[in-house]
Order: structure tokens, then C-alpha cells, then sequence
């Protein structure tokens, strides 16, 4: 497996970097990373990652948690389970987590401090999900070890921040390893990330539409009738800026142009969290995510079949740089653009 050569300006722990293929997480998805998925990014180089919420209890966490670590070896890409801050069960999904001693954990929904210290007692890296500057900064004083830039265009509840200018923004301010979320679709934007000096991208829509998601066919299908336009950004379905799937709403019996503007968390959930008295469809059941890359899925691959395909794209991307680079120092000192 060919090693990932760390960023010039921050290194991710070799321990890390040496086993992955390319430097990208699988990022985790509601209801739709699952052991498998997880299994197959990490046999492939690349990291997996599920949110805790995808167990419905802590039992079956752990059970994940064993079948993933079982069938995972020492050279495999490391997994990385996402602790949701806000959930009531995170003290026991912390425990649980300590008792695995995993390498990895992102944080997401709400301050990391409270676990960073247990984290770190066992050689845990925490990255944590950042939507802001004011978010990354508190982040990098809890000790969070890398930060998750959330930008616009990522699947589900998404950020507002130009990829571009969020990334230069944090990496003034912090030297540790940075993932760029939002917009990463193919080999050549996942280089790109790294050319703005991120150390990592997330890649989360092409991977709904693998082989090895839990994501519903009818999803899958979806996806690949889909393109950037077909995406659309309201508060309707959880009260926070999401991206979903316009002909989902559609299906769903909605009419996505006139959707209520003003929704809070609570009412949200009501509507459309699915418990017995909801009279609305289920927001993720019903109503799918996904993020504006969803122009490049144009079919249904195994996992080894699109990280195979995004390595011939990443080094692609790396061999027309370096093309470039060489005919700008090969005779174009003295020429103006265009």
C-alpha cells in the first residue's frame, strides 16, 4: 500500500499516514454507514467512519465496535466512530469507546472538552466537527488534535463557508491536521484540499452509493438520476441548514418551494423526527441528504471499485500539477497571462 506523504506544513501521525492509500475519511452518514462500509474504506486505505447514533443502543455499538476492530488488521486504514455530543448516551458511548481503544474519534453537536481527556489517556486523536472560526478556536483551546471543516455544500446539516477561504482562515491560526468536508467528489478535488493545506478531505456522497451502504436501493438510484441543481438548502426538516435530495421531498409528498422558513430544532422533530405522533415523512427515511458533489455519482460501485478510481484521479491530479509546474520554469519567466 503506497503511503500518503504528509503535508509540508503539518504531518498527521505517521502511525496514521503510512497505512492509508489516500487521505481521505469515509465520512460517517446517518443511517447509512454501517460495519460493512466501514470494513471496506479501511481494507482500501482510506478511513472509515459511522456516528454513534446509527446503534440504537449501547450494546450494539459495542458489538460494531468488535466486528469492525475483528476484522480490521494493524496495516488496515484505521476506523473512526463519531461521538455525537449532544446524545444522553454519551457517557456510555465514551466508555465504551475506552474499553476498544480506538485511534480515532470526531466529535460533532457541541463542545468536545468533555471527552478530549479520556481520549487522550488512551492515545486517542480527536478531531472535531467545526462549522466557524469562532467554533475552530473553541475547539483548539479544549486540545481538540485536528479540526473538521465544515463547508458549504456538504451533505446533511452542512456549513455556510467557502471551502477556500475557511481553510486559509483556520490554518493561520492552527498548525494540526485539517479535513476539508463539503464539495469533495473525485480524486481531483480531494487533491486540491491538499494543495490549500488541508491534511485530509471527507468524502461522504459518492459512498452512500456504494455497494456496502446501508442506504435504501431507491437512495442509491436517486443519487445517480441526480445533479448539483437537485440539491437544496432549508431548515425545514431539522431546524439547522441541511442539504437534501429535491426529488426526495418530492416524493415525500412535500412541495420543496414551499417549505417553512422559520422551523426551530423542537418543531422539527415533531414534524419530521418520526416518533408516533409525527404527521410528516421521516427526515432521512423519507427525506434523503447528500451534497452537492452528487453530479459526479454515476452509478452504484463496490468500495474497492470507487477508491480505485479515485487514486487514478488523485494522481492524476498530482501529475498535471506537476506538469504545470514544470512548463511555468521551463521558458514562461517573462510571460503574462493570457
Amino acid at each position: 500500500m503506497n503511503s500518503v506523504t504528509p503535508n509540508t506544513t503539518t504531518e498527521l501521525s505517521s502511525s496514521i499516514a503510512r497505512r492509508l492509500r489516500l487521505p481521505l475519511i469515509a465520512a460517517p452518514m446517518f443511517r447509512v454507514s454501517g460495519p460493512e462500509l466501514v470494513i471496506a474504506a479501511c481494507r482500501q486505505g482510506v478511513i472509515g467512519s459511522f456516528p454513534t447514533a446509527n446503534c440504537r443502543t449501547v450494546e450494539e455499538y459495542d458489538r460494531w465496535l468488535c466486528e469492525i476492530g475483528a476484522a480490521l488488521t494493524p496495516e488496515d486504514a484505521p476506523f473512526c466512530p463519531n461521538l455525537i455530543m449532544r446524545r444522553r448516551s454519551l457517557k456510555e458511548e465514551l466508555a465504551c469507546l475506552l474499553k476498544h481503544k480506538v485511534e480515532m474519534v470526531i466529535t460533532s453537536v457541541g463542545e468536545p472538552r468533555p471527552v478530549i481527556g479520556p481520549l487522550h489517556d488512551i492515545g486517542c486523536l480527536v478531531f472535531a466537527d467545526v462549522a466557524n472560526v469562532r467554533h475552530a478556536e473553541k475547539a483548539i483551546a479544549a486540545g481538540a488534535d485536528g479540526l473538521i471543516l465544515l463547508t458549504a455544500g456538504a451533505g446533511g446539516q452542512t456549513g455556510w463557508a467557502n471551502g477556500f477561504a475557511f481553510v486559509r482562515a483556520v490554518r493561520a491560526m492552527f498548525d494540526g491536521p485539517l479535513v476539508l468536508a463539503g464539495g469533495i467528489g473525485d480524486g481531483q478535488a480531494l487533491w486540491a484540499a491538499r494543495t490549500l493545506g488541508c491534511d485530509l478531505g471527507y468524502m461522504g456522497t459518492k459512498f452512500i452509493a456504494t455497494r456496502e451502504s446501508l442506504a435504501a436501493e431507491g437512495y442509491k438510484r436517486m443519487l445517480v438520476d441526480s445533479r448539483l441543481d437537485d440539491i437544496m438548502l432549508s431548515r425545514a426538516f431539522t431546524g439547522l441548514e441541511t442539504n437534501t435530495l429535491r426529488p426526495s421531498v418530492i416524493a415525500a409528498g412535500l412541495d420543496p418551494d414551499n417549505l417553512p422558513i422559520d422551523m426551530t430544532e423542537e418543531r422539527a422533530a415533531a414534524l419530521y423526527g418520526g416518533g408516533s405522533d409525527s404527521p410528516g415523512p421521516k427526515r432521512w427515511v423519507d427525506v434523503w441528504s447528500a451534497g452537492h458533489s452528487v453530479s459526479g455519482v454515476s452509478g452504484v460501485p463496490s468500495v474497492t471499485e470507487l477508491v480505485a478510481r479515485t487514486v487514478q484521479e488523485y494522481r492524476r491530479a498530482q501529475a498535471e500539477t506537476l506538469s504545470l509546474l514544470d512548463s511555468s520554469s521551463n521558458g514562461s519567466e517573462g510571460r503574462s497571462c493570457g
